[in-house]
């Protein structure tokens, strides 16, 4: 996928393409919340994550993608 200056490719990757998949009629289409995952580990390469809960751990890898695990 190439970018064109001022898009963001995020915004448009088929992963977040939630069309069909069941929904409801009438139901509003909103887009996703993105936060950068430099403002969720602050500097750091771990960041805990209470869920209903559980303790999640976010992590980023040497080679620069993210785990999560329980």
């Amino acid at each position: 996928m190439q970018a064109t200056p001022g898009s963001s490719p995020v915004l448009s990757h088929q992963s977040l393409d939630h069309a069909g998949g069941g929904r409801a009629t009438g139901e509003l289409h909103r887009p996703p919340t993105l936060i950068e995952s430099v403002d969720l580990l602050k500097g750091g390469k771990t960041l805990g994550i209470l869920h209903n809960g559980s303790i999640y751990r976010l992590q980023t890898t040497r080679l620069g993608k993210l785990i999560l695990t329980k």
